[in-house]
């Protein structure tokens, strides 16, 4: 029988990526963004429904949601829409973080709970979220950003426990660094004088030859999709060599001796 993935965030980068990689394998997918008047790839695919949604609208999810169920069955929603909001906390404005928060955590707890009375009335389906493997590890000029991928994690492991007694699924994924267009219409941020030296030695984690050392969408798409067959018990996913490494790390030396490294590296 052909499945159904729902997708947020399905405009670029990672999530098109995952679009397209489910509709090969014989998925139907539902990719839903913010303007897909816009979206040009993925109306030439056979098996991918354009949907328009906003995760920061309660309304049109409820609404989108509920028209989607109507029409099929729905067996994996990904939980992908989100973008990067960098720099140091005194450089941000208040509707800078409330729109970090509201896209990167509320849109994901919004669709989720939207969902869920579906998933428990059928006892099945699978939730997969997006983390970051700034979810799992703090980076500097990364504060806000870093407390809604956190917050996502805790949200998700907490969440599996209640829906477990339904056969419902939550699963993590947690990338390294993508070859996307994070770096532009993904991302947001501000800067403090105060603190320039230490936005200079971030930056030179994202030069180009870093850059190109980061995994691609597809790889990351892969993994998504390993994550949505393999019925492990498995919840958490790391995405790329970037993220292993500094997982385990973490798991092999602590949390406290990683920290004192991480200050290390940022000193000047």
């Amino acid at each position: 029988m052909q499945k159904t993935i729902f997708i947020t965030g399905a405009s670029s980068g990672l999530g098109k990526a995952t679009a397209r990689l489910f509709q090969s394998k014989g998925w139907n997918v539902i990719a839903t963004m913010r303007k897909p008047e816009e979206e040009k790839e993925l109306t030439l695919l056979d098996n991918i429904k354009i949907i328009k949604l906003d995760v920061t609208n309660s309304v049109e999810i409820e609404e989108t949601i509920k028209n989607c169920i109507a029409q099929q069955t729905i067996d994996v929603v990904l939980n992908n829409a989100g973008y990067g909001l960098l720099g140091p906390l005194e450089s941000l404005s208040d509707e800078q973080i409330l729109r970090q928060i509201d896209t990167n955590l509320l849109g994901v707890i919004r669709v989720t709970k939207a969902f869920i009375p579906y998933f428990r009335e059928n006892k099945k389906g699978l939730f997969i979220n997006v983390t970051s493997m700034f979810g799992l590890i703090g980076y500097a000029t990364c504060s806000v950003y870093c407390a809604t991928k956190f917050a996502v994690d805790g949200f998700s492991e907490s969440l599996a426990y209640d829906l477990a007694h339904f056969g419902i699924g939550v699963k993590i994924i947690a990338p390294g660094g993508i070859q996307t267009d994070f770096a532009g219409r993904s991302l947001d941020g501000g800067m403090h004088h105060a603190y320039q030296q230490l936005a200079d030695k971030v930056s030179e984690g994202y030069s180009a030859e870093r850059v190109s050392q980061f995994s691609t969408a597809e790889y990351v798409a892969a993994v998504i999709y390993e994550a949505a067959t393999d019925n492990k018990k498995q919840i958490r996913y790391l995405a790329g060599s970037d993220a292993e490494a500094f997982y385990d790390e973490r798991l092999k030396t602590g949390p406290e001796v990683q920290y004192a490294k991480m200050q290390e590296m940022f000193a000047y």
